[in-house]
């Protein structure tokens, strides 16, 4: 049984401050299963941090343990090895994005709406050291055929089609000009935003408005007629600038 460590002088969670006197009542126990999520959870945070910082190569697993306050033999009951944490946070952090960015990319009324939201999504979640995972990893992995990096690659891959998708639909919508493929569009636009937040890390709220920026220049929005009833681009954005 794996036992998570407490800070000196500190009682664990479900010991309820002033039960002995009878007024408070102790919370109830957690069970097995909430115990090994949290630790999973914690674990996985802390890794992520390790990852964003160090790398894999200078990722010391003892440390991600104890940053997460759990022992090395927590770690390893849920995780084989370095590698298999690795993967697991990789997953995790597209989950986390999917549920965080994607689901309010999904409720924009248009495409064009959907990636300039992408965007600004992107850009904020970024501001945690967990998003930072996957750039990280890309950029160690390049040009190696590694199971880290090809979950990463994965990952990525997932975005850049999400990103053509839109620009096609965007395009048959006429709300986005002709112009490169989509997918080659889609790229562009996913290097743009990466670009922008790593030399934006630390300069909010101007990362997410010139993540957005940087998007409607990719699509070609900067300049071009927009569908009746709509706020131009450049107007809408420098808009946002003077409120910020």
């Amino acid at each position: 049984m794996h036992v998570r460590t407490h800070p000196p002088g500190k009682a664990p969670a479900s010991v309820s401050a002033g039960s002995t006197g009878g007024a408070t009542r102790a919370r109830p126990r957690a069970t097995q299963a909430e115990r090994s999520a949290r630790a999973r959870s914690a674990l996985l945070e802390s890794a992520a941090r390790g990852l964003s910082r160090y790398g894999y190569g200078n990722l010391v697993l003892e440390q991600v343990a104890r940053e997460a306050g759990y022992t090395r033999g927590a770690l390893y009951h849920h995780f084989k090895d370095k590698e298999d944490l690795a993967r697991a946070v990789v997953e995790w952090v597209d989950q986390t994005w999917r549920r965080e960015v994607g689901r309010s990319v999904d409720e924009q009324p248009d495409p064009v709406a959907a990636l300039i939201a992408l965007a600004r999504g992107h850009a904020i979640f970024c501001r945690r050291d967990l998003a930072r995972v996957a750039m990280a990893l890309r950029l160690e992995f390049s040009g190696q055929d590694h199971p880290v990096g090809r979950e990463v690659e994965r990952v990525s891959e997932t975005l850049v089609r999400r990103c053509a998708r839109l620009i096609g639909a965007g395009r048959r919508a006429r709300s986005i000009p002709p112009g490169p493929p989509p997918r080659v569009v889609a790229l562009a636009l996913v290097g743009a935003l990466e670009g922008a937040v790593i030399a934006l890390a630390g300069r909010a709220p101007h990362d997410e408005l010139l993540a957005a920026r940087a998007t409607a220049g990719v699509l070609g929005l900067n300049g071009q007629p927009v569908p009746a009833g709509t706020t131009p681009m450049s107007a809408s954005l420098d808009a946002g600038m003077a409120t910020q």
